[in-house]
């Protein structure tokens, strides 16, 4: 008995593709806020990776002799070498970015933002109705609020994006060109 034996005659018979499709559909969008700049974020943690370094080699370097003043010199420039090279090593930190959702089913958008343990909290949550209008730009979607006012920026990488997003806003959120 092969699997066509198997299924009935009067059994409605979908493409698979079709399922696919209305699956992705209601699935919902994310964007993220990452920016892309893989090359300034290695040379920013390079450069604190050398400053946190280099505020313990102050003090490894061979100087002048011992002097009180020259030592109170050398702590504060080894702290704020200390300092500032942590807060390069941390800017770029890809989990202190939020996420935007875009949900289909809900008709809503929510940002999340992970907290200091890993969990995602709402930030922000709209309904698509409560939106004024959505911008398309070459590489980002702006969306406004109801008095005009800029309510989020989110960059576009990728055209699909652009076109997912176009349609689950089409009919709900006016379009501005």
């Amino acid at each position: 008995m092969t699997a066509t034996d198997q299924i009935p005659m009067n059994a409605p018979r979908t493409a698979p593709a079709r399922g696919l499709y209305a699956m992705a559909g209601a699935l919902p969008l994310v964007l993220s806020f990452r920016p892309n700049y893989q090359l300034r974020s290695i040379v920013l943690r390079v450069t604190g990776a050398a400053m946190v370094l280099s505020s313990t080699g102050i003090w490894l370097m061979p100087g002048a002799a011992y002097d009180p003043q020259l030592a109170l010199i050398k702590t504060g420039i080894s702290v704020f070498f200390l300092f500032v090279g942590i807060a390069l090593m941390m800017v770029n930190d890809p989990d202190g970015h939020p996420d935007a959702y875009f949900d289909p089913i809900r008709r809503e958008l929510r940002i999340l933002q992970r907290s200091s343990k890993g969990r995602p909290r709402i930030v922000l949550r709209r309904d698509y109705d409560s939106l004024g209008s959505v911008r398309f730009r070459d590489r980002s979607v702006e969306l406004f609020e109801i008095d005009g006012s800029l309510l989020i920026r989110l960059p576009i990488t990728v055209g699909s994006t652009r076109q997912l997003l176009r349609d689950q806003l089409s009919g709900v959120v006016p379009f501005v060109s």
